[in-house]
């Protein structure tokens, strides 16, 4: 019993001493992250804040097994993902986790329904599935009576909706999202953070974002603020 009670009380993902470097021109080496700590806990919204160039990019593309460190580790339900082969990474992206960025490269010639759909279809979900999951996903996000409209016929808002029902119709265990509100007014933008605050509280999940916008922080579980490439209080 105790064991399950110390299972239960791990993280679902934990980042120890990450250290980013990139060569550039005639050999030299910049430090994007240096040695940084991050614990997000399971059902909560982390807030990962900072300016351009301070870092939050690229460490939520490390969480998220898209890059990896050049120092430190990284582990996703008590697995170092940054040992693992690119195959069984893509295979955790693919399943276990989600992404939502600024653009929300929607296929315009798609209704929103079709979107989500298409995402699950690319997951080989069965046919049913697709379309269980696909309406259950754009009804959790608040466009059940916008399903079946195209991209060009919705507001930057609703179509962030679609491109973060998208992400979240495969139930991952962790969504991603960088700068997701970047490019909305603040009042949509806070919409979309409220939206992703509610999933949280009624779905469970957990999500980890980007911002630069302070009028985000006070909804995040937790924020983490970097400068320079390393997080500071």
């Amino acid at each position: 019993m105790e064991n399950v009670t110390e299972n239960a009380q791990k993280p679902i993902l934990s980042a120890h001493h990450i250290v980013r470097e990139f060569k550039i021109g005639g050999g030299e080496v910049v430090r994007a992250l240096g040695g940084v700590d991050v614990e997000v806990e399971k059902g909560t919204l982390t807030i990962l804040r900072g300016r351009s160039g301070s870092g939050k990019t690229t460490l939520i593309n490390i969480l998220g097994a898209l890059d990896k460190p050049t120092e430190g580790d990284v582990l996703f339900l008590g697995e170092d993902i940054t040992k693992l082969s690119e195959n069984k990474r893509d295979d955790i992206r693919r399943l276990k986790m989600a992404f939502v960025f600024q653009s929300v490269a929607l296929i315009s010639s798609m209704t929103a329904y079709e979107n989500v759909e298409f995402g699950l279809r690319l997951a080989k979900f069965s046919p049913d599935d697709r379309a269980k999951r696909a309406k259950e996903a754009l009804e959790q996000v608040g466009l059940a009576k916008r399903m079946y409209h195209r991209p060009s016929e919705m507001s930057g808002g609703e179509q962030q909706r679609v491109a973060i029902a998208r992400a979240i119709a495969h139930k991952p265990q962790i969504v991603f999202a960088d700068e997701p509100t970047a490019e909305l007014d603040t009042a949509t933008g806070l919409n979309v953070v409220k939206l992703f605050k509610q999933l949280v509280s009624e779905q469970q999940m957990t999500i980890i974002m980007t911002t630069h916008d302070p009028s985000m922080i006070d909804i995040a579980d937790k924020v983490y603020t970097l400068e320079d490439g390393e997080i500071v209080e």
